[in-house]
């Protein structure tokens, strides 16, 4: 019988969940039906990673609501991640997933 011999190949993709990975600065805007209880599930998602929005803007229009929310420190693969477990949160219409302009967060800073 042959001695065993290690396979030393290369990975074949990207560990996309590593933590070594360049981390972003990235804005959900969320457009949903105004529900008592969403903006505590949209924010759980973030919460059951251990992550803290940065910012947070929330407003509501008649029977929509609509939020924005900046995170900094994660990776663009988790950024998607929780932007499509936030598509699949009952009563949430669309959201959007863009990296932050740093307009937009400072003019926030300042009014804030």
């Amino acid at each position: 019988m042959p001695h065993l011999e290690a396979v030393n190949s290369p990975p074949t993709r990207a560990d996309v969940w590593n933590i070594n990975n360049a981390h972003c600065h990235v804005h959900y805007h969320l457009l949903a039906e105004a529900e008592p209880d969403l903006l505590c599930r949209a924010l759980n998602l973030f919460a059951l990673q251990c992550l803290t929005p940065q910012q947070l803007n929330v407003q509501r229009r008649g029977d929509q609501l609509s939020m924005d929310i900046v995170m900094d420190g994660v990776s663009w693969h988790r950024a998607q991640v929780i932007a499509e477990k936030l598509r699949n949160l009952i009563s949430v219409f669309s959201v959007e997933l863009q990296v932050a302009e740093s307009g937009w967060v400072d003019a926030a800073q300042a009014a804030g």
